[in-house]
């Protein structure tokens, strides 16, 4: 269970979690508005939702690199502020295009604009605060750190849900971007006080390592992701077609599962090991995507959905915890941005594709060539436990912890 003291690392930890919550907060709150806002109150067709919604995630994508290179050049604090700076001119960019400028074409255009911004400001709070924690950790809590950070992103998206439709019903799109705006200035609040480790001087070899220690975990994450991506995509789609209500309960149960698992078992790959337990946690994974497909009533797809979301729960810290122990001690940050980008790949590349067979061999038949899919995870999990990270560069890592301490 996390268990955090009054210490001043804990207690930045618990402000680099505070940051995290708030900003990916208000990035849950536009999901539920902002189809409603183009598609109700603009008047544009669907794609042009998935065009603007999804610019979002192309930008968090395209930030990962540059995101962890200036974590390790300039500082975790560095990047964390520079993504807060980039929320609060999304939440100004929401405002502006409700401004009645009485061309709709202006507007989404600075809507677009603003869903950029907000995918780079998600890449630099994530990476940093992630990078930030890694700095003042020691290597036995590598893998609960990591598995922290995330619970306070997944609790934030939950909540962020049913806040943008309470906000957007009561208040309308321009709540939005005051919400964004508020929450980031709030967000500044947290970190912008505490201390900054120092920046590591980081070397043109010292990228190179990354980019080849990185791409085996990250590839083990990349199919155990599309797990998550069916399940936030076509869940309650699926669920509707089966007459399994109420259907929002499928990625709710997957949401509060995963919360649940990272709160008690959160320790584990520190003790059991990253890629064990990765493994483990994509079998539990596979066998709720799968039970999803053979259930032949409600309970037991609900059942499914939260064995899905709690075997998800680990596999992210696990393999991550392979990846930062592979990388050098210097260059944290841009490992864990390459890391995270194999799932934007992932998510990216194989969603769409998914769903165009959805079109072909029907819903239910996407769960279970997914469960397929993430079982593919545990033979490279297998390879990273029979060739563990070097002991040198544990040892760097650990000086480097010392250093930041």
């Amino acid at each position: 269970m996390f268990q955090l003291s009054n210490s001043p690392v804990d207690r930045t930890l618990l402000s680099l979690m505070a940051c995290v919550f708030a900003v990916f907060l208000v990035t849950g709150a536009a999901l539920p508005a902002l189809p409603l806002h183009i598609h109700g109150d603009l008047g544009f067709s669907t794609f042009t939702v998935g065009l603007v919604s999804g610019a979002q995630f192309a930008a968090a994508l395209l930030c990962r690199l540059w995101s962890g290179t200036i974590s390790d050049r300039r500082g975790p604090k560095f990047a964390v502020v520079t993504g807060v700076a980039l929320a609060a001119l999304a939440g100004l960019l929401y405002l502006a295009s409700t401004k009645g400028t009485g061309d709709r074409m202006v507007s989404i255009t600075i809507l677009l604009a603003a869903r950029v911004l907000l995918g780079g400001a998600e890449s630099f709070v994530m990476i940093g605060a992630q990078s930030w924690c890694l700095s003042l950790t020691s290597p036995g809590n590598v893998g609960k750190t990591i598995a922290r950070i995330g619970t306070a992103m997944f609790v934030a998206l939950a909540l962020g849900a049913p806040l943008g439709s309470f906000l957007y019903a009561s208040l309308g799109f321009a709540s939005i971007g005051w919400a964004t705006l508020v929450g980031a200035m709030a967000t500044w609040l947290l970190v912008a006080f505490i201390p900054s480790p120092r920046p590591v001087p980081q070397t043109r070899k010292a990228t190179n390592q990354v980019l080849k220690a990185v791409w085996i975990p990250g590839l083990a994450m990349a199919f155990s992701s599309l797990g998550y991506g069916i399940m936030t995509a076509f869940a309650v789609l699926l669920f509707q077609q089966q007459g399994w209500q109420p259907a929002w309960l499928s990625f709710t149960a997957f949401a509060v599962a995963l919360m649940v698992a990272r709160v008690f078992f959160g320790p584990l790959p520190d003790r059991l090991g990253g890629a064990r337990t990765a493994m483990i946690f994509v079998a539990i994974h596979s066998a709720g995507l799968a039970l999803i497909w053979l259930s032949p009533n409600a309970w037991l797809a609900f059942v499914g959905s939260a064995m899905a979301g709690f075997g998800y729960a680990l596999v992210y810290p696990g393999l991550g915890m392979e990846a930062v122990a592979r990388a050098p001690a210097e260059a944290r940050g841009l490992a864990m941005g390459v890391y995270t980008a194999f799932i934007d790949l992932a998510l990216g590349l194989f969603a769409p594709l998914l769903g165009l067979l959805a079109n072909v061999v029907g819903l239910e038949q996407i769960f279970l060539i997914t469960a397929l899919l993430a079982l593919c995870a545990v033979p490279i999990a297998a390879w990273l436990i029979s060739h563990p990270a070097g002991r040198s560069r544990q040892t760097s890592h650990c000086a480097a912890v010392g250093n930041n301490h």
